[in-house]
């Protein structure tokens, strides 16, 4: 009796309603989960769930898919197009005729008196395929701009180089069931757990079944870090070292795969020779990571029946992100593991559709993998839109990172934003205030009106956010899932595809060639043009995708007419049946001399800054700041400090500090932590106005992605009443 009186309560969940379950694909991260968006009566979407027959994520969601549902009606969505003369001037409702028809004229006044490249345009990772197809469709065969980029040069840009030149093309050759397979597993920073919770519970319920082996190479005490057999932490920006010296213990002790070297890959003898070069007592004094362990991971590895490697922002926000990556592919190809079950060199890509704008969104080239160095490339794209090949520019024009100086120094006069925010996203924000200033047109397409760069903008156009549209994204392993519309978009916000092909439609050349406002036709257009590509979606369909929960490419017209059906769980590239992308079919193995170019602490501003994820939060919080469930774990800008260094700081938990760094300042509440080294402080880099007014903008040579991760600041006293009004002010949406 006693125990019946002590019962607890059985959990109830609260009944919202819902009378019908929508299919989509979560719109926040790379894994690509499948998710179901309950609506009730009214149409009103009031509940999420994962799909349980989904191979990606098996019914699972993160704290952000749960209440993904939340963002249609979010706070701060635009309503109507907004236009103004100057950036001084209130900004007066406008129709979308006449706000496409003055973006239109303005575009032509300034490459008529600045020229073609005068006019740049800076897209996302997170619109739909086809809306990316279309932008570069537009972008390419009707404005003509060659200053034309995506955001994804912040965070992949260095993977898309690193596999380039491994391979001779992009694409992840690995996929997520490599971990039910793989015998050892090296994590180059990343923080899986923040970071991609469901790739995290893939891998960890992997390895409770397996047992094998998980190294993290980070220089702060992550999640991922605490559950690994070892933790590496490295100096900031030597990857590098470490990774030539693993080599030279794999070659020393003749641990390398000689077969597969010599069937699949150029260029062993110049690698053999750099690499003699970091023995690992030589290296153990750069990287800081001891030379026993160098060599026992390096061991561990190679002896692995197979072995993976995975990584994301810590190696490719780097000086050196575009050879860290290339020195992964090094590692995998000398070992034989690329293109077999458990043995890749995996990129955990960062936006939702970062992949889809890589593959079709023509910023570094044209659709489909084709560049436009390639003459026939060129050729067969102009015949295919209509477009005289001689239209096209035969080299590639400014990234991102390189549009915003060319901005300060006048050479592009105006500029195209769309779902994306260099106010919070780049290096150095004063430098990029000061640089949208000067713009003679600034046009921002977003979902949401209070977005901090509208208040530099002359034409706003408010667009229709996630499911209020249709079509696919593709995810890490090269999974193309669908959105299918569950609501008609907010307000007078427009899809992107309405918007691009409005804009089309002002051009002389733009009337000549097709835009479909038809999604179905816009994807039927990119399964013509993949056919024969590394980038094969011909065999799919819009109906297939959502019957499968996601295809994997390539999947062939030919594979399709045969009745096979699409691989599921796992496909990989480069296996016995498909060469590396070369003219020989062989990848290169490529030297990789280490330049120390690094921001370092000195006395002046002796800590690192380190910045990265937050579980519950997205890139700069336009989302997830709006959503009281997700926002309530971390509304306030933080650093994490070691309580020792917080001592000799006089810094007490929870009170307020002001970093600094050659560049600017913040404001950020201490929390004390072991997870940091005595010399360095982490911050989210989620919350505007904070840890990007720090970071340094020096660049990778290849890649051209930010080194976010390589700054040194010092540590200042603020008056905590100040300091708490501040945050108080800024913290919420």
């Amino acid at each position: 009796m006693l125990f019946g009186r002590n019962k607890k309560n059985p959990i109830k969940i609260a009944d919202k309603g819902i009378v019908k379950w929508n299919y989509s694909t979560c719109g926040y991260c790379s894994t690509g989960c499948a998710i179901e968006i309950g609506t009730n009566k009214d149409g009103k979407p009031v509940g999420a769930r994962g799909v349980a027959d989904a191979d990606v994520n098996r019914g699972k969601l993160c704290v952000k898919g749960i209440f993904e549902h939340e963002v249609f009606e979010s706070t701060g969505r635009g309503t109507t197009p907004l236009m103004r003369n100057n950036i001084q001037d209130e900004y007066q409702e406008a129709q979308w005729d006449d706000a496409l028809g003055t973006m239109a004229s303005e575009i032509k006044r300034i490459q008529d008196t600045y020229g073609r490249d005068a006019f740049a345009i800076v897209s996302t990772g997170q619109i739909l395929t086809e809306g990316f197809y279309t932008l570069g469709k537009l972008a390419r065969g009707v404005i003509g701009t060659n200053n034309y980029d995506g955001n994804t040069t912040l965070c992949m840009a260095s993977a898309v180089s690193g596999y380039k030149r491994s391979f001779g093309s992009d694409g992840p050759p690995g996929c997520y069931e490599d971990f039910e397979h793989t015998d050892c597993l090296i994590a180059w920073g990343s923080n899986l757990p923040e970071q991609h919770p469901i790739i995290y519970w893939r891998f960890k319920e992997a390895q409770e079944k397996r047992h094998f082996p998980l190294i993290v190479i980070d220089p702060r005490v992550t999640m991922l870090a605490q559950n690994a057999d070892m933790h590496l932490a490295i100096t900031p920006g030597t990857d590098v070292v470490l990774m030539n010296a693993l080599m030279h213990v794999i070659l020393d002790e003749g641990l390398e795969d000689q077969d597969y070297i010599k069937a699949n890959t150029n260029g062993f003898e110049a690698l053999s020779a750099e690499v003699r070069n970091y023995d690992p007592t030589t290296a153990a004094g750069i990287c800081g990571i001891d030379e026993d362990t160098i060599r026992h991971v390096a061991r561990l590895y190679a002896n692995a029946g197979v072995a993976m490697n995975i990584w994301t922002m810590g190696i490719n926000q780097s000086t050196h992100g575009s050879d860290g990556v290339v020195g992964i592919n090094n590692l995998s190809l000398l070992t034989g593991n690329v293109g077999k079950k458990g043995g890749t060199s995996l990129s955990i890509t960062g936006q939702c559709n970062a992949m889809g704008t890589r593959e079709w969104s023509s910023c570094s080239g044209l659709p489909g993998y084709r560049l436009l160095e390639n003459a026939q490339d060129r050729e067969d794209i102009g015949k295919y839109w209509g477009v005289d090949p001689e239209f096209f520019p035969k080299t590639r024009g400014l990234t991102q990172t390189d549009i915003f100086p060319a901005i300060e120094t006048g050479k592009i006069k105006g500029l195209w934003l769309v779902g994306t925010n260099p106010m919070t996203s780049m290096p150095n924000t004063a430098r990029i205030r000061k640089t949208l200033e000067k713009l003679e047109l600034c046009v921002v397409q977003d979902s949401y009106l209070d977005v901090e760069t509208t208040e530099y903008a002359h034409i706003y156009l408010p667009t229709a956010i996630w499911a209020e549209k249709e079509g696919v994204f593709t995810n890490t392993e090269r999974r193309v899932n669908i959105i299918r519309k569950v609501k008609e978009p907010y307000a007078q916000s427009k899809t992107d595809l309405h918007i691009f092909n409005g804009l089309a439609k002002q051009f002389e050349q733009g009337r000549k060639m097709t835009f479909s406002d038809n999604f179905d036709e816009v994807f039927d257009e990119m399964r013509e043009l993949s056919k024969g590509r590394l980038v094969d979606i011909s065999g799919m369909t819009h109906d297939l995708i959502e019957q499968h929960r996601g295809i994997q490419w390539p999947y062939t017209e030919e594979q399709a007419n045969k009745g096979e059906a699409p691989v599921q769980g796992g496909k990989r590239l480069y296996t016995e049946d498909a060469t590396f992308r070369f003219a020989d079919g062989k990848a290169k193995l490529i030297p990789l001399p280490f330049i120390d170019n690094n921001e370092r602490p000195d006395p002046e501003y002796p800590f690192w800054l380190n910045s990265g994820r937050l579980v519950e939060h997205f890139h700069s919080r336009t989302r997830t700041g709006k959503i009281g469930n997700n926002n309530k774990y971390s509304p306030t800008p933080f650093m994490e400090i070691n309580p020792d260094a917080a001592m000799e700081q006089g810094i007490q938990h929870q009170s307020y500090v002001r970093l600094v760094s050659r560049r600017g300042d913040a404001v950020v509440m201490a929390m004390l932590t072991h997870r940091v080294p005595r010399n360095m402080v982490f911050i989210p880099f989620h919350f505007f106005d904070c840890v990007n007014r720090l970071t340094l903008g020096l660049l990778d040579p290849y890649s051209r992605q930010p080194a976010f991760k390589q700054s040194a600041v010092r540590i200042e006293s603020v008056n905590q009443a100040e300091a708490a009004q501040l945050n108080k002010e800024s913290r919420a949406f």
